[in-house]
């Protein structure tokens, strides 16, 4: 019988953090050490390590072919972001290497490629994913393997002029139920900019015009849609993630928002430039009227990771501006908002219609309730209030009529 002399074969990798997991975006070297600790002398062939990442998507459909047959239909597809190997221990002419009992360390070190890479994710039907594979080889065992993943986090900068625009728009319809018409309700709606990081409070300025025979309740929701595509068929998770309930509006009067504000939970950065997967927010503006569909006005979000930057200097830099702080996977919200409603609850019965009619696009709504995935954000480190000599030395007139939010 052959004794295992293996004690130990782990990955650890260089972090400031100890108990963290260790975060990098593109460009950055990811180093570390493999450790192998050995009971007695052994004989080892060659230690090699293997860095990977993928971004995979995987799910499948049930088909029908008539009233006996059925089949399901599988649907997959993947990118490569990361493919790099490396050699930590091998002998030439293939002879075998004899080390000593105890504990031997190999370091490593690599660059992520200098292109974009995708921030990590895991969702239902996909993940991204990036990690660390080593393999030991040894003359009459088995290969031992040890696999250790990495998080990658790709900054987005809301301090760019598309993501600091501010959003607006109007909707309106006429409210029918049956053959009667109850009246016409409107929104319009506005948000100071396209581009917030989770933790920040959204002010929401609307105005909501039932001119009615019937009260409504105007409500407003941050959504998140998680798209996986693969052989040109999507398929969509969508969730709430938070709510704000409004005040009755009566029959035939007007309500205003002037900055109701609704925060932002900690939610995973929005994913973009991925072929397969996107991660994608909306702010829904919504009037809910009694016995008839609602009218929902959609703006567009996205969630970033490095914060506004109030006075000055916009560098997008993650190591120089702000440090990551694992913490937000556990930011506690100090409010205690009601429970999210269901996604189906919050989409018009036309955008239904609409979803239900496009072809080979499925929703997968059972799981709206579950918690939408998480990623490590950064904290938000604003600069201190400017001196008093900073102070504008020609602040506005007050008798000055202030200019209207909602316009």
């Amino acid at each position: 019988m052959i004794f295992d002399k293996l004690k130990k074969l782990d990955v650890v990798f260089d972090s400031p953090e100890i108990d963290s997991p260790p975060v990098f975006s593109s460009g950055d070297v990811v180093s570390g050490k493999v450790v192998l600790e050995l009971t007695a002398e052994s004989k080892v062939k060659s230690l090699k390590l293997h860095a990977e990442g993928f971004a995979k998507v995987h799910w499948t459909e049930s088909r029908s072919a008539g009233s006996s047959t059925a089949y399901t239909q599988n649907y997959s597809d993947e990118v490569e972001y990361l493919n790099r190997r490396e050699v930590l221990l091998q002998a030439d002419n293939e002879e075998l290497t004899t080390l000593p009992a105890g504990r031997h360390e190999y370091p490593f070190s690599f660059q992520l490629p200098e292109e974009t890479l995708v921030t990590s994710f895991e969702g239902k039907h996909g993940s991204i994913r990036y990690w660390v594979k080593v393999k030991l080889h040894r003359p009459w065992f088995s290969v031992k393997k040890v696999k250790k993943e990495f998080t990658v986090i790709e900054p987005i900068d809301i301090n760019t002029p598309s993501l600091l625009a501010p959003q607006a728009g109007t909707k309106e319809k006429m409210a029918r139920a049956w053959y009667r018409n109850f009246g016409q309700v409107s929104i319009t709606a506005k948000i100071d900019r396209k581009g917030y990081t989770p933790g920040e409070v959204i002010p929401v300025f609307a105005e909501f015009d039932n001119s009615t025979s019937r009260s409504v309740v105007p409500k407003a929701y941050i959504t998140q849609t998680q798209t996986f595509i693969a052989r040109g068929t999507m398929k969509q998770k969508k969730s709430v993630v938070a709510t704000l309930c409004g005040d009755i509006v009566g029959a035939r009067r007007r309500e205003t928002w002037h900055g109701r504000a609704i925060k932002i939970p900690p939610v995973g950065p929005s994913i973009l430039q991925c072929r397969i997967i996107k991660v994608e927010y909306m702010l829904r503006v919504c009037v809910d009227v009694p016995g008839t569909s609602k009218l929902c006005l959609e703006l567009p979000l996205v969630m970033g990771t490095i914060p506004l930057h109030p006075f000055g200097s916009r560098t997008s830099s993650v190591s120089s501006q702000y440090s990551l702080n694992l913490e937000w996977l556990r930011m506690a919200i100090p409010e205690q908002p009601e429970p999210p409603p269901e996604y189906s609850s919050v989409v018009t019965e036309e955008e239904a219609v609409q979803n239900s009619a496009a072809p080979r696009q499925e929703e997968d709504l059972s799981g709206v309730l579950e918690r939408p995935f998480m990623a490590y954000v950064q904290e938000f480190r604003f600069r201190p209030p400017p001196v008093y000599s900073e102070v504008d030395p020609n602040p506005q007139p007050f008798n000055m009529r202030p200019r209207c939010m909602t316009c």
